[in-house]
C-alpha cells in the first residue's frame, strides 16, 4: 500500500495498524467479529452503550499511542494524537460513573477525528484520498457539533457515525482476508503488461469511488444543517416580557408587569399579557404569565370573570398559549367571542414554568389551581378601569380540566375573594393514575414516550421523592429530558418522535412501572374524584381517541354516589378536540350553561340517574 494512503486508512481505528500484516484467516474473523460489532452498536444504541464506550474509548487510546509514537514529527499530529489519549481515558473513567456524560465526550472525539482528517488532506498525497480526508473531517465535525446541539440524539448520531465507521472498516478488513485468500500466484511476463492495466483501471474507479463518497459526506453534512437550522427556526421564542426582574413583589397574585399582546386579538376583545407571582404545588414561590382577554364594549360595573385553563400544550417554557398567534382567534378558548359580547372577562394562564421560567405542574393540581386562581388576583392590579366581580367560573378542557377541578377545590381556602359559581369541564383529567394504568395498558408507542416524560420530567422537579432515574432506563436521561423542551406545535418534535422511534426497538424507555413508588403515590394525590360542592358541567366526545370515554362514565359515576350535582353529556362522533371546536354542538350549551349560573337563573344542574 502506498504510504500518502496508509494515514487515512489507520485512523479509521486502532486495529488498522494492528491486522496490517495478519494472515488471511484472521482477517476473516477480525473482519466478521467487527462487522457484527458495528451491527450491534448501529440497531441497539442503548442496550450497547457501554459496548460502544469500551470500544471507542479503548480506540482512542491506541490510536493516541500508534500516532505519538510513530513516524510523523507534525506538531499537529501529536497534539491530536494526546487529545486521542486523553479522550479516550475520559471515555473509559467516566463510563463507570455515569453514562450520560458519554455521548457528550464521543461528540469531543468526532471533533477530533475530524480535525485530524482536515490536517492529513493538506499534508500531501493522492488527490482523491486528500479530498476524502476533507470530506470526511468536515463531516465529522458537522455531526460532532450537532450532537451537542440536540443532545437526546447525540447517543443515536454517535452510535449510527461510528457504527457505520466501524462496519466499514470491518468489511474492509473481512475483504483483505478474502482477496488474500484467493491471491494467484505472481503473474508471468506474459502477462505483466495486462497486469499494470488492471491496476491502473482499479486504481482510477477507486478515486471515482473516493470523490463519489466525498460527495455523499459533504451533502449529508449540508443536510444536517440545514435540517437544524430549519428545526430551531420553527420553535417558539420567549421574549424578554417573560423574564422576571431580580425581585418581584412579595406574596402570590401580585402583578408584576403587563403589555399589549403582541398577536392578533377577537373581533370582540383586546388582550393583554401579564406576569404575576403565584407558587407552586409544595407552597415555593414562583413567576406565572396569563393573557387577560377584555370586552371591546364592557358592561357597567364589575366583570364576570371566566378561568380558562388549556389544555395539553407540552411542558417547556416556550409552549406558553400566550406565545402564540393564534390562541385568542381561533378555537384554543372555546366561546370567546360570545363571551366577551356578554362582557365577561377572560383569564388565561399559562402556568408557572411556561413563558415564565420555572418547573410546569403538568397534572399536579395545586400548582396548576395556584397559577389560574393568581392571575386572576393579578389582573384586578392591572389598571383601575377594570372592575372584576367576584362572580367565577371555570372553565377547562384535558389537562385543563385537571387544573379546573382543582381551582375550584382550592378557592376557598387560596383566594376566597373569588367566588366560584361553577366549573365546566371537557374530556377532563380527573383521575391521573387511572388515565396512566389506561395508556400503559395498550402497546408501547414513540408518542406515549413523549407523554410520559411530560409527566415524569415535572413531577420529579415538583416532588422530592420523586427520583428520574427510578424510572428510566440507564443511558436515556438525556433523551427524556429533551422530549420535554419541545413544544407539540414545533418542527422539532419530530427529533423527539423518531427519537423514541429509533429506541423502541432497542428497548424501553422506561423501566419501571410508572403507577408504583413515589410517582405512583404522588399521582394519586393529584386526582380530583371528590365531588365540588358548586354545579359542574361535563362534556366529552364518544369517541374520544386520548382519554377513554369510559374514564368519564366512571367519573360522573363517582360523583353522583358522592351526591355531587353534575350536568353531563357525551357526544357521538366527537374526538378529543372536537367538543371545544367551531361549530361544536357542546358550545351553545357552555355558554348557556355559564351565563345562568351568572344570572342565577335556574337551569337543569343535575344528570344523576341519567344514562
Amino acid at each position: 500500500m502506498p504510504a500518502s494512503r496508509r494515514p487515512f486508512v489507520r485512523r479509521w481505528n486502532a486495529l488498522p495498524a494492528l491486522t496490517r500484516n495478519a494472515p488471511p484467516r484472521v482477517l476473516l474473523v477480525v473482519g466478521a467479529v467487527v462487522v457484527l460489532l458495528g451491527a450491534l452498536i448501529v440497531s441497539r444504541p442503548l442496550t450497547s452503550i457501554v459496548l460502544l464506550g469500551v470500544y471507542v474509548g479503548a480506540s482512542a487510546v491506541v490510536m493516541g499511542v500508534f500516532e505519538l509514537f510513530g513516524r510523523s514529527t507534525r506538531w499537529w499530529a501529536r497534539a491530536v494524537a494526546v487529545a486521542w489519549i486523553v479522550a479516550g481515558v475520559a471515555v473509559l473513567v467516566w463510563l463507570g460513573r455515569s453514562l450520560e456524560l458519554l455521548p457528550s465526550v464521543l461528540a469531543v472525539l468526532l471533533v477530533i477525528g475530524g480535525l485530524a482528517s482536515v490536517g492529513r488532506a493538506v499534508t500531501g498525497g493522492a488527490v482523491s484520498v486528500r479530498v476524502l480526508s476533507l470530506a470526511w473531517g468536515i463531516a465529522q465535525i458537522a455531526f460532532g457539533v450537532l450532537s451537542f446541539t440536540w443532545p437526546d440524539v447525540t447517543v443515536l448520531v454517535l452510535a449510527v457515525v461510528f457504527g457505520v465507521r466501524t462496519i466499514v472498516f470491518g468489511v474492509g478488513v473481512f475483504g483483505r482476508g478474502v482477496a488474500g485468500i484467493r491471491r494467484r500466484p505472481r503473474a508471468t511476463p506474459f502477462d505483466a503488461d495486462q497486469a499494470v492495466r488492471r491496476r491502473r483501471r482499479r486504481a482510477r474507479w477507486t478515486a471515482v469511488g473516493r470523490y463519489a463518497l466525498s460527495l455523499v459526506l459533504v451533502a449529508t453534512a449540508a443536510g444536517g444543517w440545514w435540517l437544524n437550522d430549519w428545526l430551531h427556526d420553527g420553535a417558539p421564542v420567549v421574549d424578554a416580557f417573560y423574564n422576571p426582574p431580580a425581585e418581584v413583589p412579595s406574596g402570590h397574585g401580585r402583578l408584576i408587569r403587563s403589555a399589549a399582546s403582541p398577536w392578533r386579538a377577537p373581533q370582540n376583545g383586546d388582550v393583554t399579557r401579564i406576569l404575576y407571582t403565584t407558587r407552586d404545588a409544595v407552597s415555593r414561590p414562583a413567576v406565572a404569565s396569563a393573557m387577560v382577554i377584555t370586552p371591546k364594549d364592557p358592561s357597567l360595573g364589575p366583570r364576570p370573570v371566566i378561568i380558562w385553563n388549556h389544555g395539553t400544550t407540552g411542558v417547556a417554557q416556550g409552549c406558553a398559549p400566550s406565545l402564540r398567534d393564534s390562541t385568542a382567534t381561533r378555537w384554543a378558548i372555546p366561546a370567546l367571542e360570545q363571551a366577551l359580547k356578554a362582557g365577561w372577562v377572560v383569564v388565561a394562564s399559562d402556568f408557572s414554568g411556561q413563558g415564565a421560567p420555572g418547573a410546569y405542574p403538568y397534572l399536579i393540581g395545586k400548582g396548576e389551581a395556584r397559577s389560574s386562581l393568581d392571575a386572576v388576583l393579578a389582573t384586578a392590579e392591572l389598571r383601575s378601569d377594570l372592575t372584576l366581580s367576584p362572580d367565577t367560573v371555570v372553565w377547562g378542557h384535558s389537562q385543563g380540566g385537571h387544573a379546573a377541578l382543582w381551582t375550584t377545590a382550592i378557592a376557598d381556602d387560596y383566594a376566597p375573594g373569588i367566588d366560584v359559581l361553577g366549573t365546566a369541564v371537557v374530556a377532563p383529567v380527573a383521575d391521573p393514575p387511572a388515565l396512566a394504568r389506561e395508556l400503559l395498558s395498550g402497546p408501547p408507542n414513540a408518542m406515549l414516550s413523549v407523554i410520559t416524560s411530560w409527566v415524569l420530567v415535572p413531577y420529579s422537579e415538583t416532588y422530592a421523592d420523586v427520583h428520574l432515574d427510578d424510572y428510566i432506563a440507564e443511558g436515556s436521561r438525556s433523551i427524556v429530558l429533551e422530549m420535554t423542551q419541545r413544544c407539540p406545535t414545533e418542527p422539532g418534535v419530530v427529533v423527539s418522535v423518531l427519537t423514541a422511534l429509533g429506541v423502541s426497538e432497542d428497548r424501553p424507555l422506561y423501566n419501571a412501572d410508572l403507577t408504583d413508588g413515589a410517582l405512583g403515590r404522588r399521582l394519586e394525590e393529584n386526582a380530583m374524584t371528590e365531588p365540588l360542592g358548586t354545579p359542574m358541567l361535563v362534556a366529552w366526545g364518544a369517541d374520544d381517541e386520548v382519554i377513554a370515554p369510559r374514564l368519564q362514565r366512571e367519573y360522573i359515576e363517582k360523583l353522583c354516589a358522592e351526591g355531587q350535582p353534575v350536568r353531563w353529556a357525551s357526544y357521538a362522533g366527537y374526538g378529543h378536540l372536537r367538543p371545544i371546536q367551531p361549530k361544536s354542538r357542546f358550545l351553545p350549551v357552555l355558554y348557556d350553561w355559564t351565563k345562568n349560573l351568572i344570572e342565577r337563573k335556574p337551569q337543569v344542574v343535575d344528570g344523576c340517574g341519567l344514562r
